[in-house]
């Protein structure tokens, strides 16, 4: 059995590992990335935030993302009934990017992969953990590659951006229960041939189909569109038939989308995630960290994942760099208390979407402007930003927010 040694091993090639990989790279160390599947693959999460600009600026794959001509997105639109709420990124409190970009997600996190593996990073597909050995700060990990080949790769320090696979709190018994209840997915994409020439091409559209029930709308550049069905696991279960009856019985239950989706060619076939909302008991450990999806997923409202993961890689791949040059890291100051803040501020705005307090904010036509646009900073994914009373005091600015709203449309 053959070994290699590396001075950072990073499990995972996706959006979080690439970052992560870059910063290690750019700080000179050895760094290698093993994935267990072969790029372009398919995964979901194709809305961004604007705060992911910064990310990407900052690694070095910014212009290379650029030259792909992924769609715009300059904000977001929420839809119910004949209620209508815009948030336009070009009003936020925050100041940073006014746009990003919504995306087929095996093409975009190829580019990153690609580029990051341009500047040096040995990337090795179809490769496997089977098993990682601690002997302090140092590892020894066992991998199967795409012959079936196992080797060893030791490492200074281990960066688990393995998303939903999920290595370190697998291997090690890290997983817990999320706090969010469970919830059901049922997506695919169309060949959107009815589109509308209007702004909506270049945003996100949220439609509320039911109190616990939501649609998202994600157009592409390439002339299809990503549409979703989120809410309770019951909900299926009213529709008779395989995923594609039940996909499109949905498509034709909702007044707001069933013209353009009615009889339209699916791109694929409809999929069904259930219970991925998922947990974790520590963020880091003795010679590892965890960073993305491995940390905790919340919910696909707010497209916030692809920001968590890009946010953690960077300062993951940041921090480690730091203490392989021997410096002292806080690893609970410097990494847990940013990444669980910006969990915890997307928490409180999720819930208040489900439990109906966010719609009567973002549907009313009382709310101040200057509010609204420190809402839209969070839902461009600046919950980092301390200077925003709706991120640092995110629980009561929303529920006050509501209770005033609410008594100002009594009062009228």
């Amino acid at each position: 059995m053959t070994t290699e040694n590396v001075d950072v091993l990073i499990i995972g090639a996706g959006p979080s590992g690439s970052m992560a990989a870059s910063m290690v790279n750019k700080n000179g160390f050895k760094v290698k990335v093993v994935e267990k599947t072969q790029f372009p693959r398919f995964v979901i999460g194709e809305s961004l935030l604007t705060r992911c600009m910064d990310h990407f600026e900052e690694a070095g794959v910014l212009d290379a993302i650029k030259e792909k001509g992924f769609q715009v997105k300059n904000g977001a639109t929420f839809l119910k009934g004949e209620n209508r709420c815009d948030f336009n990124f070009s009003e936020q409190y925050t100041k940073g990017s006014e746009w990003t970009w919504q995306v087929p997600r095996d093409e975009f996190d190829k580019v990153i992969a690609d580029k990051v593996e341009s500047m040096g990073v040995d990337i090795e597909y179809q490769t496997t953990v089977t098993d990682i050995q601690f002997n302090g700060s140092n590892s020894t990990t066992t991998v199967l590659d795409k012959n079936g080949k196992e080797k060893k790769i030791e490492a200074k320090f281990i960066i688990d951006s393995s998303g939903y696979g999920r290595v370190i709190p697998k291997l090690l018994n890290l997983s817990t229960p999320s706090s969010m209840p469970a919830r059901s997915t049922l997506f695919a994409q169309f060949k959107d041939v009815n589109r509308p020439h209007n702004s909506d091409r270049n945003r996100i559209v949220v439609v509320a189909h039911d109190p616990q029930i939501w649609i998202w709308i994600i157009p592409f550049s390439n002339g299809n569109t990503s549409v979703g069905f989120v809410g309770n696991p019951e909900f299926l279960n009213k529709y008779e038939g395989n995923l594609e009856e039940k996909y499109r019985a949905l498509i034709a239950d909702e007044p707001l989308i069933s013209e353009r989706f009615k009889n339209v060619e699916l791109k694929f076939d409809p999929v069904h995630i259930e219970g991925y909302s998922v947990a974790v008991k520590k963020l880091y450990g003795k010679g590892f960290v965890l960073t993305g999806n491995s940390t905790e997923f919340l919910d696909p409202i707010f497209s916030s994942g692809v920001t968590f993961a890009t946010e953690s890689g960077i300062i993951a791949g940041k921090l480690v760099s730091k203490k392989l040059k021997g410096e002292t890291i806080d690893w609970d100051n410097e990494y847990v208390k940013p990444i669980t803040q910006g969990i915890e501020t997307f928490r409180t705005y999720i819930k208040a979407w489900y439990d109906g307090t966010l719609h009567q904010i973002f549907f009313s036509d009382q709310i101040d402007k200057t509010i609204k646009n420190k809402i839209c900073s969070v839902l461009a994914g600046y919950v980092w930003d301390k200077s925003n009373p709706f991120v640092t005091r995110h629980q009561q600015s929303v529920k006050n927010l509501a209770n005033f709203l609410s008594k100002k449309q009594t009062s009228k």
